[in-house]
């Protein structure tokens, strides 16, 4: 038998041979234009369309998720009342989300992140040291002004698992803290704030008593405008404190 003639009744066996492998495994196997590569490799440009229904499904997920999260507790929600809240299949939660820790832990962490976002690139506007730590305080209430099942997830329901502060929370929070100590620092280098205080330890008393006003907040009647009046307060409260 020619090389040739061989070489198309392989090609015929293997066309007519079931493909044995479980169908996952045929999944992660598949040519790569079907996962979106053209032939020589290169990937082929996802459709501003596309992208933007992803991100769109994705919000949705967790929109969903402050929802039950704020309605069940984070232990006794199951990764399918999200999905069904959401308006998806089980599975589609894990195409954006390994775990429904991940899920919780990108609800804080896009809240942390809209943060530094802001001190970064709004802070350096203010004029000076005092008016930064203002804009933070107003900042940081602010984003959860009538959005009280967030603010219960991010207050009390993040707690409820230990991993998840320790391993993920924690570095996220000191970025957070150590941004307010900085301007502690500056306030001080200016003279506008007491040389005896610790920039960290006026962190973690700035941040505590915030964390405290949306927690009380969240668990009590959720009065609109009530976070913004407590912003003002506080911050006069601080700076008065850290007045030299």
């Amino acid at each position: 038998m020619s090389e040739s003639s061989l070489s198309l009744r392989r090609r015929r066996t293997a066309r007519g041979t079931p493909d044995a492998r479980a169908p996952e495994e045929r999944a992660t196997t598949r040519p790569a234009t079907a996962r979106g590569r053209v032939a020589n490799g290169n990937p082929r440009p996802e459709s501003a369309d596309k992208r933007r229904r992803s991100g769109d499904k994705r919000d949705r997920i967790l929109k969903a998720a402050v929802k039950v999260f704020a309605k069940n507790g984070f232990h006794a929600t199951r990764v399918s009342e999200v999905a069904k809240a959401a308006g998806v299949a089980d599975g589609t939660i894990y195409l954006y989300f390994e775990s429904k820790e991940e899920l919780l832990f990108s609800l804080f962490e896009e809240r942390i992140d809209k943060l530094l976002t802001f001190m970064r690139e709004e802070l350096p506007k203010q004029p000076d040291a005092p008016a930064r730590l203002r804009a933070v305080i107003d900042m940081q209430l602010g984003l959860l002004e009538g959005e009280r099942d967030l603010a219960e997830v991010i207050t009390v329901i993040l707690r409820q698992s230990t991993r998840l502060m320790k391993e993920y929370a924690a570095p996220h929070f000191n970025a957070y803290l150590d941004a307010i100590a900085k301007i502690i620092v500056e306030g001080q280098a200016t003279g506008a704030f007491r040389q005896d205080v610790s920039p960290h330890i006026a962190a973690r008393g700035i941040f505590g008593a915030l964390d405290g006003i949306a927690l009380t907040w969240a668990l009590g009647r959720a009065e609109q405008g009530a976070l913004g009046r407590a912003a003002g307060q506080l911050a006069d409260v601080f700076l008065r404190g850290l007045a030299p």
